[in-house]
């Protein structure tokens, strides 16, 4: 079993907590946003234009570090388990 460079696992890691923060802001501002706009019928382009962008948010980094990130989980998941 490979091990990564602890580097690269901090800059991966630094990448996937700064991705999934940005989406979780996103989700939220959207989500209060709504809440101030309660007399309008929703904002379908807004809703597409997340969604669209967090899939190729996260298409994006499983092709650049999808073996990594798999590695990092097994290398986890056998710690575990000792």
């Amino acid at each position: 079993m490979t091990k990564l460079h602890p580097l690269r696992t901090t800059l991966l890691t630094t990448l996937l907590t700064t991705l999934l923060t940005t989406l979780l802001m996103t989700l939220l501002a959207a989500t209060q946003e709504r809440a101030d706009r309660r007399d309008e019928r929703g904002d379908v382009p807004g809703w597409v234009l997340v969604t669209v962008m967090t899939a190729g948010l996260v298409a994006a980094l499983w092709a650049i570090a999808g073996p990594q990130l798999s590695q990092m989980l097994r290398d986890a998941l056998s710690s575990v388990r000792g």
